[in-house]
């Protein structure tokens, strides 16, 4: 349920920054959020939930570990533009100006949350 929370705001956030005309926008450098920054976060998530799609079908803990380490990836890059979005007036002068705060939270708290639960899943059931 956290992995569904997770992926609705954050499909809203990224209408908001593509509306916005955060693709239009890099041509000019006006945003400091990368193309590839921008969709690689959601597609590693995307991936991640796959593995643990996997995993709980087959209960293979190396599917649960995949999870993990993918969704580390996913959210290292979210923290990154977490950073930068915080970051005001030198990083986000561009679509995600508009980025509703409640969302950004609520968008990290329950991705965080995800992430602890699957590394608390992962370990117990590899018998850590």
């Amino acid at each position: 349920m956290t992995w569904l929370i997770t992926a609705i705001v954050g499909i809203y956030l990224l209408y908001l920054w593509l509306s916005g005309g955060g693709l239009r926008q890099q041509a000019t450098k006006v945003t400091r959020f990368p193309t590839l920054l921008i969709f690689a976060h959601p597609v590693l998530a995307v991936s991640a939930l796959a593995c643990w799609v996997v995993y709980v079908l087959t209960l293979d803990p190396l599917f649960a570990w995949s999870s993990f380490g993918v969704l580390s990836a996913s959210a290292l890059l979210g923290f990154t533009m977490f950073t930068r979005w915080l970051g005001g007036g030198r990083h986000a002068r561009g679509a995600e100006q508009r980025f509703p705060m409640v969302a950004v939270l609520l968008h990290g708290a329950v991705g965080v949350t995800t992430f602890v639960l699957v590394l608390l899943t992962a370990a117990v059931a590899s018998g850590a």
